[in-house]
Order: C-alpha cells, then sequence, then structure tokens
C-alpha cells in the first residue's frame, strides 16, 4: 500500500465511521482471524506426547497442520497478574523450588486454582519463572481488532464499476453488526458489491443510486453470481433462524483453574502416579556404579561436541539419574539401552500412566471450555448451489412536476407547494411533545432556484453537446434561453456534427430544448405539449432532456409520428444535477447529455395456445448527419426485459435476457446438472418465452444500453 503524497507523516489509514443511535441496542458480533504460527513468533515452544518440552527450533515447521496431540505447540503466558489481589497471594512450590509473585503484584488465580494448573501440566519453569503453558490449539484464532491491515488498499482485483469496494470491507462490516434476514440499506450501490454480500450472506437488502450504468451493472451481477449453501439452525425458522456455525474451543488459564470437573480426575490418576513414581525409585537399585559412568560418558561426549546448549532437560533426565529417589518433576521422558531392564520397564509404565492421566485431563478441560462461534465460516452443504433470491428494480417517479411559470399557486416540485406542518411525536399534558414547525414557501426563492437550474442545465448542453449512439456528438453553435415559457420549451439555437462548421451561426433556430424537471420524471402529458409547441414554432428537432422518463412518455415519443419535427429522448448523467452538487467533474466528453437509439421490437401470435412472443432484433438508431435511421443488431443491447402486463405506469420484469454470453457462464456450470443448459442459452437469446396476454393485453419491452440508458417500446396485443 502505497500512502498519497502528504506534507509530514504519511497516512495510510482509511476510516470506517460505525454509528448507532442507542448503543444499548448495538448488535455485534467478534470477528475472528486464524491465527498464523509462521509469521508469530510467541509459540516458541514444543510439548511432546511425554512432556517433554523444547524450543521451536529453525528448521522446524510451525504450521498449525504439524500441531498434533503428539507435538503440541503452545506459547508462555505470564502467571503473574497485572493488579494485585491479596488473596492471590502466596508461595507456590513447583520443581522442588519456591515460587512467590513479584513485589505488589499476585498471582492470576488463587491457590486451589493454581494447584489445578500444575496438576494439569499447565505450568512450566523458564528461565527463574514459571509461566502458564498457552496452546496454539486452546484458541486457534484471534480477534480482529480495529485496525485492518488485511484489507489495506481496499481495492479489487478486477472492478466491475469505476467506483467498487474491496468486498472483504463490507463482508466484515455486515457480519459484524448483522444476523442472517436482517435488512442492509446501501445508498450508494456502485457495483452492487453490498447487495452481492448481502446476498451471499443471506442478508436482505435495499440499495440505491443515481447512476443507470450502476444498477444495471449490479442487476446482471447479481441475477448470474452463484453462492454456497448454508446449513439452517431451524428449518422451520428458516434463514430468519440463522446458520450453523463452525465454532473453535477458547480454553484460557480461568477456564482451567475454575474447571472444578478436574477435580476428580487428579484424584483418580496421581495415586495411580503415586505408585509407578515408586517403582522407578525402587529400580534405581539395578543401576550399577559401571552404569552410571557410561551414563555420564555419554552426557560429556555431547556436550563437548555439540556444546553446553544442546544439553536438553530430557538428555539430563536421561542420563544424570538421581542417586535415591525420583520425583514427579526427574522422571526421564525416555529410556537409555544401558539402563537396567527393570528401571526401562519402570519408567515406560510411569510415562503410560502419565499419559492416560493427560488424555482425560485433556479431554475434560475441551469438554468443559468456552467455543467462539466463528459467523464468517457457516457449515456448507456440499453438492448444493444457490442463486440469487427474487429481487425488484424500482424507479422512484415523484409527482408530476412541471418548469413552466410559477407563481403563488403553481406545483414545481421542490420550488413550490403548500405549507406543510410537520408530524408530531406523541402528546403530553400540556401538548406536542417536539411539534413540528411550519415551513412557509417563498416564490421569490423559488424562482431563483429554478432560474439557476436552467441557467446550469443551458450552460452544460452548450459546452457538451448532445451525443448519439455510435460516438456521434453534435454540438450547439448557438443556443439561447426562451423568455416566457408558456410552451414549456426552455431554449432554442442551431446545432452541427462536431467537426462541422454552421455556415449561418445567426440564422433561423432548427432546435429546440425542453428540460424536465430536477426531481421526477418527464411525463406523457409533458412530451404532447411540447410536441405541439415545438410544431407551432417550425423547428425541426425537438431535444427532451431529463434525468428519467415514465413509461408513457417513452411510448409517446416512440409512436410519435410527425413528418417535419425530430424528437430525441436525451438522458441527463445523473451528478449534473445541482442536488448532487460537487460530484461533476465537468471536462471535455463528459457525455452529459446521450441519446438512445429506439429498440427495433416484433410480437409474434398469439400461437394455438394463446401465448405470445417477443423478438428483440436491435436498436433504431438516428443519423444526425444525414438524417437517417440505422439498423443496428442486438450486440448494441446490454440487457433487455420484458413485462407481459404492461398496466401503463409501473413496469414489473416478468423474463429477463443478457445478450453477452459470459455473463452467465459460471453459473451455467454450477447448475449444468441441474438446469437444462439451454435454458441458459435462452436467457442471453434475443426471443422471449411465450407468456400469455395479462390483463391489460399489452406488453412492454425495456432495452438497456452498455451505459445503462433504459428506453421502453409497448405493444398492444391482438392489434
Amino acid at each position: 500500500m502505497t500512502p498519497l503524497g502528504s506534507a509530514g507523516l504519511a497516512k495510510v489509514y482509511d476510516y470506517l465511521l460505525w454509528y448507532c443511535k442507542d448503543s444499548s441496542q448495538m448488535k455485534y458480533h467478534e470477528i475472528y482471524e486464524d491465527k498464523d504460527l509462521e509469521a508469530s513468533t510467541e509459540f516458541a515452544f514444543i510439548m511432546s506426547g511425554d512432556g517433554e518440552i523444547s524450543r521451536i527450533t529453525d528448521d522446524q515447521s510451525a504450521s498449525p497442520l504439524e500441531t498434533n496431540e503428539k507435538t503440541p505447540i503452545f506459547k508462555r503466558s505470564d502467571l503473574v497478574s497485572s493488579g494485585y489481589t491479596p488473596s492471590c497471594v502466596y508461595p507456590i512450590e513447583f520443581g522442588g523450588e519456591i515460587y512467590t509473585p513479584r513485589a505488589r503484584k499476585s498471582w492470576r488465580t488463587n491457590p486451589d486454582g493454581m494447584s489445578r494448573l500444575i496438576s494439569a501440566e499447565r505450568v512450566f519453569k523458564l528461565g527463574r519463572r514459571i509461566y502458564f503453558k498457552l496452546f496454539y490449539d486452546d484458541s486457534p484464532v484471534f480477534q480482529i481488532l480495529n485496525s485492518w491491515h488485511d484489507t489495506a488498499g481496499g481495492f479489487v482485483t478486477t472492478k466491475q464499476y469505476v467506483v467498487e469496494t474491496n468486498p472483504k470491507i463490507i463482508e466484515r462490516c455486515m457480519l459484524m453488526t448483522t444476523d442472517p434476514g436482517d435488512l442492509v440499506l446501501d445508498p450508494t450501490c456502485g457495483g452492487g458489491t453490498t447487495a452481492y454480500v448481502a446476498e451471499q450472506w443471506g442478508r436482505r437488502w435495499v440499495t440505491i443510486d443515481t447512476s443507470r450504468v450502476s444498477v444495471a451493472i449490479a442487476r446482471q451481477r447479481l441475477l448470474t453470481a452463484k453462492f454456497d449453501y448454508y446449513q439452517l439452525r431451524n428449518e422451520a425458522q428458516g434463514i430468519s433462524g440463522g446458520f450453523e456455525y463452525r465454532t473453535v474451543p477458547h480454553i484460557t488459564l480461568r477456564s482451567i483453574a475454575q474447571n472444578t470437573n478436574l477435580d476428580p480426575v487428579f484424584d483418580k490418576h496421581n495415586p495411580i502416579l503415586e505408585q509407578e513414581l515408586g517403582q522407578c525409585s525402587k529400580a534405581l537399585e539395578k543401576v550399577s556404579q559401571e552404569i552410571q559412568q557410561k551414563l555420564d560418558t555419554k552426557l560429556v561426549s555431547k556436550q563437548r561436541k555439540e556444546g553446553k546448549r544442546s544439553i536438553t532437560e530430557a538428555d539430563r533426565r536421561r542420563w544424570e539419574l538421581p542417586k535415591e529417589n525420583f520425583e514427579h518433576w526427574t522422571v526421564p521422558f525416555d529410556t537409555d539401552g544401558d539402563w537396567p531392564k527393570e528401571l526401562i520397564e519402570a519408567v515406560k509404565d510411569y510415562r503410560q500412566a502419565w499419559r492416560a492421566k493427560m488424555d482425560e485431563v485433556n479431554a475434560c478441560i475441551a469438554a468443559n471450555a468456552e467455543h467462539e462461534e466463528l459467523v464468517d465460516k457457516p457449515e456448507v452443504v456440499r453438492g448444493v448451489v444457490r442463486v440469487s433470491g427474487p429481487f425488484t428494480v424500482e424507479a422512484v417517479q415523484p409527482p408530476e412536476i412541471s418548469l413552466g411559470n410559477l407563481g403563488p399557486e403553481s406545483e414545481a416540485g421542490m420550488f413550490a407547494g403548500e405549507p406543510e406542518e410537520m408530524e408530531t411525536f406523541g402528546s403530553g399534558e400540556e401538548g406536542p411533545i417536539f411539534a413540528g414547525r411550519v415551513v412557509e414557501t417563498r416564490p421569490d426563492k423559488e424562482a431563483q432556484n429554478l432560474e439557476a437550474y436552467l441557467h446550469k442545465m443551458l450552460r452544460l448542453l452548450k459546452t457538451d453537446g448532445v451525443r448519439f449512439p455510435n460516438n456521434k456528438q453534435m454540438k450547439f453553435t448557438r443556443l439561447e434561453q426562451i423568455t416566457g415559457q408558456e410552451s414549456g420549451l426552455h431554449a432554442e439555437g442551431r446545432w452541427i456534427l462536431e467537426g462541422e462548421q454552421d455556415e449561418d451561426v445567426e440564422g433561423q433556430a432548427k432546435v429546440c430544448v425542453a428540460f424536465g424537471p430536477q426531481y421526477g420524471p418527464v411525463t406523457a402529458m409533458q412530451v404532447e405539449e411540447l410536441v405541439r409547441a415545438a410544431n407551432r414554432r417550425g423547428y425541426d428537432d425537438l431535444v427532451i432532456a431529463a434525468f428519467s422518463f415514465d413509461g408513457p412518455a417513452q411510448a409517446v415519443i416512440e409512436e410519435a409520428q410527425h413528418p417535419h419535427l425530430r424528437i430525441h429522448m436525451a438522458h441527463i448523467r445523473p451528478d449534473v444535477n445541482p442536488g448532487m452538487e460537487g460530484l461533476l467533474k465537468e471536462q471535455p466528453g463528459s457525455q452529459l447529455f446521450t441519446v438512445f437509439g429506439q429498440p427495433r421490437t416484433n410480437v409474434e401470435g398469439p400461437d394455438k395456445n394463446g401465448e405470445y412472443k417477443v423478438v428483440m432484433q436491435g436498436v433504431d438508431i438516428y443519423n444526425p448527419v444525414d438524417n437517417s435511421i440505422t439498423a443496428t443488431g442486438a450486440d448494441k443491447v446490454a440487457a433487455w426485459f420484458i413485462d407481459g402486463d404492461y398496466d401503463g405506469w409501473t413496469f414489473c420484469i416478468t423474463q429477463a435476457f443478457f445478450p453477452d454470453k459470459s455473463a452467465w457462464e459460471k453459473l451455467s456450470k454450477a447448475l449444468k446438472t441441474i438446469v437444462d443448459p439451454e435454458r441458459f442459452d435462452a436467457f442471453s437469446g434475443t426471443e422471449s418465452l411465450p407468456f400469455p396476454a395479462g390483463k391489460h393485453q399489452c406488453v412492454a419491452v425495456k432495452v438497456i444500453d452498455p451505459r445503462g440508458n433504459e428506453v421502453m417500446r409497448v405493444h398492444k396485443l391482438g392489434d
């Protein structure tokens, strides 16, 4: 990760703001990461199955795959508390020595707890101090804190959209603060990553964007996605009941020290070990002076060849046998061939009894340990492929508004309206609580806002022009505002193809322009009024530029037949809207106003079953140079949808098609044993599935270009 240039110490962190209205009601799940032993220097010790402790050398691997019951890896943990508890200050006898906590410090547990730790072989000596053994398997994960180093940069390898967050970041935030079935809101959809991650982890979602490109990309990404199927915790409750997650133990010093279930295990095995210890001591009588000399020679020889540091605790116990009796902390871990047979058998019996005790101790510790639930590791049901659930793509259409003359009684969306009284929040003895204030409208301010909006639109349109398909761009040589807006037209002027010259700049205006409302779609009634006004004034071209067009308006434009007037439906890029102040980057070729060709579709039917079929043939593209219509194929279409029973207002997708076959390739392969490959071919086809006529006897076809522009065509069934 490379920090952005800055004065002084470079800043390499991004920040996430986690806000909650009431912290007591906050939902939070711990997120854990697997411990990386290869990267950790703390887990530096190995204990063999017979209890021998040694340091991990450079040529030994600390991989978690090599940790097992015979060679568990552990790290030291301080037995002394960071604070002071009087009841936890006492002497400890361990390995024949006495230990006490440092001044003004105490042990981390009381005498009974410390006794359990020692009996469970969880205490060891290092240097002049004793420590607690914390094994890797005691808790193979660590809690993620507020510094996330594994998401540095936040980049994704293959971007699908210009602004796209690393899915890992969104995934972590979502798993940390939500449960399966919860609702997630992302008001800046972008590439649809939040919706994708929510779908992956069983969350409901709502995502919003002003960009048609963003919505189109997110829609295709979700429709072509495949996910693992997770085991439900409660089949009857479904997704709201949650998933079955992988769990890991969380064994701590406290959980062992307070585990009273260990006491019966110690009571059972300690007498056996004492008996076996006595047999080992008795067998020492068979060790002659000659045998002891051989053992001493082996110790001295190794020390001379390999150095004093090469002598391990196991070597000393094996070759420096005690004169009289063994203690539990001096019994050898293994045997030597020069020992008497009796001693070899006695030590083997002791270690066998020791291992039997430790097997039961470790089982008791594991059975009584707390477990952490890994919410990012649900149990996967093998052989089951999951796809995105049903979802809708909707456009919010505010009330119809006009950019005509403003007056005290006019309705102009955000610029007008009657005074509104805000909702109250309950009532008390003295009246309403948090009563809202009445907001008075200011016609003079509304007029100023409207003029500012129109001025900005005219300036941008004159600068950038109108872009048609096939990268043809018409530039205005003259564009002037029309005074008095009774007609609904806002500007007139002349335009030419970019790169050409206008021989008569001051000549008659050939093009008129009308802008749609700042918030809300252009309606059919507005289109009809604009067409009549443009015809009366004798213009050749009418450009209706808007952020959105409702279905009936698109149908009127499509069906309009005027021998002397060409109507162009120009989509305005969303970030042009003054409500998104600061997001617009004005530069040459910004494609702020774009015209998309009209879809060319046919309806076939009814067939013998009374069903119809839609054939998408391509797009009719207007060529402003020679005033001709060019028919193009389906390759100019990113996606197309059908509403088989269009009511004239709301478009409900009943069939969806994506001509780009590569989008379905992975999903098709994953479901090849479940879904007929021919079905996936249909998804990328240009011919719809048969459908019956609905209540409204009308079918609507919506076509989306690679820029996300949507254009609709309506067919009456039976015509």
